[in-house]
């Protein structure tokens, strides 16, 4: 298969499985909140979706390591498709149990996540080559952030026309496409016999302890998705039920964030030819620092949707720093291995932002949830980003080093 073929069905892919994905973070909290009319059903919700995958994660890591990163990102979305078509079924014809299908189905699909992302994980390396690796892990968070655009903003628009319950069909056949999108594509599988898993999982966690850069950023982007956990849990509420904005605006929000994909398209290449890596994380920080700040402020909409895009720009910058570090400081064949333990450590913010949300954000505010998390980021967490520039810097600019600490 030709190179461009095969970037434009990786991109194609990558680009449905989010799109539905964003088009159920979309439907899911809104249905949700409308049928119960409290935050708390929300912030649970999105903490029950998240536990399961971060169960899944190191499980999944070794999937990735032994059967490669297309044959799992194909199966993962195909049961994905399965599940969700199933869950419309049930709110279709038992609106009843609507509530808890979506809880189930969202379980249901966490567990499926962390297959598909270290799908993506280990395909990166194959599809990009090292010379290309930071532009190809900028395209996968631009399909992050043009998915957050149009998933939203095209969820918005049929939201106002037909029942969110049809966004949910539509979802699942965009989760069986990004599988067929995938066929084809380079396929590495692990050469080694099989060990046991508990002896290839305690080998996983081995690696990430063993490895100081990774470590530290495992840890911070666990303080880094905390508080997005926040945000996201509590969006809905926050636009509608805190400043009484219509549903459309909490579409728009995000597709706004999505649009940046756009926008980071264009700039991220001229960047990386101006500044290194390490200045391009420092930048995204920064951004993402002060626009989370700007919204636990913010008095209006307006201001909120305009610190929450501040933010998500600088997410996108730092998310590019993140994924090309990560990979170069990870050996190749324990990449999943290493990548599963990784997503756990800082994904297990997800779940803790949402019971955050559900406590203190229901008693004294999700506004004030959101300041007191961001100022945490802000001071400790600029010290956590330092030391880990500084260890990554260490460990490739001396790769006999850093590779003792991987091996």
């Amino acid at each position: 298969m030709h190179e461009t073929v095969r970037l434009r069905r990786f991109g194609a892919g990558l680009l449905f499985a989010l799109l539905a994905e964003q088009t159920v973070l979309f439907a899911v909290p809104l249905l949700i909140f409308q049928l119960t009319g409290n935050v708390r059903y929300s912030g649970v919700a999105f903490a029950l979706e998240w536990l399961p995958a971060l169960l899944a994660y190191p499980f999944a890591g070794l999937l990735a390591d032994r059967f490669g990163g297309r044959l799992l990102f194909r199966h993962a979305n195909t049961a994905r498709a399965l599940s969700l078509g199933l869950t419309v079924g049930v709110c279709w014809y038992a609106p009843t149990l609507t509530v808890w299908a979506l809880i189930g189905n969202g379980i249901v699909l966490s567990l499926l996540m962390a297959p598909v992302r270290m799908a993506v994980e280990k395909s990166v390396p194959l599809i990009a080559g090292p010379e290309r690796l930071a532009h190809c892990q900028s395209l996968v968070q631009n399909m992050e952030l043009l998915a957050m655009a149009l998933g939203p903003a095209l969820a918005a628009l049929l939201a106002m026309y037909a029942d969110k319950r049809l966004l949910l069909g539509l979802a699942a056949l965009a989760f069986a496409v990004a599988g067929v999108c995938w066929k084809g594509l380079p396929n590495t599988q692990s050469a080694s016999p099989p060990k046991s898993i508990r002896k290839d999982l305690a080998l996983g966690w081995s690696l990430l302890l063993n490895n100081p850069p990774v470590l530290s950023l495992a840890l911070l982007n666990f303080t880094i998705n905390l508080a997005f956990a926040c945000v996201l849990s509590a969006n809905a509420f926050v636009i509608s039920g805190v400043f009484g904005a219509a549903d459309g605006v909490f579409g728009l929000m995000n597709a706004g964030a999505g649009a940046l994909g756009l926008l980071n398209f264009i700039l991220v290449p001229r960047l990386l030819a101006r500044m290194s890596i390490y200045r391009l994380g420092t930048l995204g920080f920064a951004l993402l620092c002060l626009g989370l700040i700007c919204m636990g402020l913010a008095s209006g909409v307006v201001l909120y949707a305009i610190s929450f895009l501040l933010a998500m720009a600088g997410c996108a910058l730092f998310n590019v720093f993140n994924r090309t570090q990560r990979i170069k400081a990870i050996a190749a064949d324990h990449l999943g291995k290493v990548m599963g333990p990784f997503y756990l450590v800082n994904l297990l913010s997800y779940p803790l932002g949402g019971l955050l949300t559900a406590s203190i954000g229901h008693e004294y505010g999700v506004q004030t949830l959101i300041l007191a998390i961001a100022l945490l980021l802000t001071i400790p967490g600029a010290l956590l980003f330092n030391l880990t520039t500084r260890r990554f810097r260490a460990a490739l600019d001396f790769p006999p080093s850093a590779m003792e600490a991987t091996q």
